[in-house]
């Protein structure tokens, strides 16, 4: 209708309809903005809006539009408009009655509706973030105590693993004050031990070092700190009473070293970070008590080792003096002998073992588990010792005396003819003897030390053929070297044996019938003339020694 026209003035839609579906009038705006409009009915059916009838079923009076026609009064309401899947519009929708017209005015007001839906989704993202954010910092407080605890577990671990695998009480410390200086950020380090005096003397230092070997002194704060077991931690400008004063406030940290009740010393560390000391105090106390019984584990193991170095060097000693018992004719005088070498060594050993059926007495009384197990241990390793060197000395009064004849010239065949007839009846009616006898020179040489060496070797190779058998005998001067060579066809040495057999105690003849020391004394009278000794087996094959003397 032509009276209708002047609504195309209008910059929004506009709608007349009569009655209730007759739509008489639409304006340009409205045919461009509602391109897809085809009746008054689809078009009502794509609109919402909040405010619906519920109590009646005509499906147009859930529509807006059909609402506003219906109603006496104009009418407005927000309604949304579904032009497509997905695609939503927002409209203020106005309706002017005039008799029997109803006028729509639709105003557009989408981005009105986004920017709401923005500010309400802005403010919930806000909501959200913020509890986010406190989750996170939550979560940082949490990784921050856990790396924390990792870094004091693994740095304690770190330290025991440097007390456990070491012995030595200056490597354990030079480490550990490493460790500590690397987590402090120390510029110096070190540790001090405990004087009668009541001063500190130190011992160990890493980093900056100008202090001398002097004694050292804190002041009656830290002192007192410190008889009560507990850590200094502190700003000071003085290191300790009479040192030079720093150009600037340095932290101090003076950590105590205890076992059981007796301060043994004092950790000391120099940073110049400006820091909190929380858990790090926790991590000190852990690193205090185990170098604490490192320590003591240390002195007692040095004290051991130095024990055990006389005992060895005594052994030493007894060893060599094996290289003077040959001739069986001093027999009587080996027992006078013997038993001066046993008083020697019973002496120190009664006293070691005296001190190990103390130390057994006091174990019952050391309350803390892990010195006594410790103390145990080494009481243990103690008693085997003592035993050893028990059986050692009882092994020494079997021995047969080496000679100490003097050194000079011998015709080495005419010995080995000599020692042949001496075991003569180990070889009668049993082996053949085999020689090969080399144009060699005359050597200066113990003849009866290295006659007892041929006898041993032979009286062995006699042993190993069970029934009958050949022993060859070969000599031979090459290269200014002397060698001789005996080789049995009897039952051999395992493979895995032949390395022990020149072991002291090594035999395998069984009890009663061998004593495991020819082989072993061989040896030593071997070295004696600066030669050397081999041997060669195979299991039903048979041995063969190697004797190479210099002749120079």
């Amino acid at each position: 209708m032509k009276k209708f026209d002047f609504f195309n003035q209008y910059r929004d839609p506009v709608i007349i309809v009569r009655d209730y579906e007759d739509v008489v009038f639409r304006n340009n705006v409205f045919c461009r903005v509602f391109k897809q409009f085809d009746t008054l009915k689809k078009f009502a059916h794509r609109m919402n809006f909040d405010m619906c009838p519920m109590d009646s079923e005509n499906v147009d009076l859930f529509s807006p539009i059909f609402q506003a026609i219906i109603s006496k009064e104009n009418f407005f309401a927000v309604v949304s408009y579904s032009s497509a899947p997905g695609e939503t519009v927002y409209y203020e929708m106005t309706t002017v009655k005039r008799g029997r017209y109803t006028i729509f005015f639709f105003t557009d007001i989408s981005s009105n509706v986004m920017l709401e839906n923005n500010i309400e989704e802005q403010k919930k993202f806000k909501e959200k973030l913020s509890k986010l954010q406190d989750e996170n910092d939550e979560l940082q407080k949490i990784r921050q105590k856990a790396q924390t605890q990792a870094f004091k577990i693994a740095l304690i671990n770190k330290v025991s693993n440097i007390i456990r695998e070491s012995m030595n009480i200056s490597d354990i410390l030079n480490s550990v004050l490493k460790e500590l200086s690397i987590m402090f950020g120390c510029f110096r380090a070190y540790y001090a031990f405990s004087q009668e005096d009541g001063t500190f003397k130190i011992a160990e230092c890493y980093g900056e070092n100008d202090i001398q070997n002097e004694s050292i002194l804190f002041d009656n704060y830290v002192m007192e700190k410190l008889h009560n077991r507990e850590i200094s931690t502190g700003y000071s400008m003085a290191e300790y009473i009479g040192a030079a004063p720093f150009k600037q406030s340095v932290l101090r940290i003076v950590v105590p070293i205890f076992h059981i009740q007796k301060m043994m010393g004092v950790l000391v560390l120099l940073s110049y970070q400006k820091r909190e000391l929380n858990e790090e105090i926790e991590i000190l106390d852990a690193v205090s008590s185990q170098l604490g019984n490192a320590i003591i584990r240390a002195e007692l193991y040095q004290k051991n080792m130095q024990n055990v170095k006389e005992l060895r060097k005594a052994l030493t000693e007894l060893k060599e003096t094996q290289l003077q018992l040959i001739n069986s004719e001093k027999m009587a005088s080996l027992g006078q002998l013997v038993a001066g070498i046993a008083h020697e060594i019973n002496t120190p050993v009664a006293s070691i073992k005296s001190n190990n059926e103390i130390l057994t007495k006091l174990l019952s009384k050391i309350e803390q588990e892990d010195i006594k197990d410790m103390f145990s241990q080494i009481n243990s390793i103690d008693k085997e010792a003592i035993d050893r060197i028990s059986k050692i000395v009882s092994s020494l009064k079997k021995f047969v005396r080496l000679d100490e004849a003097q050194l000079q010239e011998a015709d080495i065949n005419k010995e080995m003819d000599l020692t042949l007839e001496i075991i003569r009846h180990e070889t009668k009616n049993k082996v053949e003897i085999e020689k090969h006898y080399g144009d060699i020179p005359m050597i200066k040489c113990y003849p009866n030390m290295l006659n007892q060496v041929f006898t041993n070797i032979l009286v062995n190779a006699c042993q190993a053929i069970e029934t009958q058998g050949k022993i060859v005998i070969t000599t031979s001067y090459e290269n200014s070297n002397l060698i001789i060579k005996i080789r049995d066809n009897g039952k051999g040495i395992p493979k895995e044996d032949l390395n022990k057999i020149f072991t002291v105690g090594y035999t395998t003849k069984g009890v009663g019938v061998g004593t495991g020391l020819g082989l072993a004394i061989s040896q030593k009278i071997i070295a004696k003339h600066n030669g050397e000794i081999h041997v060669t087996s195979e299991v039903g094959v048979g041995t063969e020694f190697i004797i190479t003397l210099k002749c120079e």
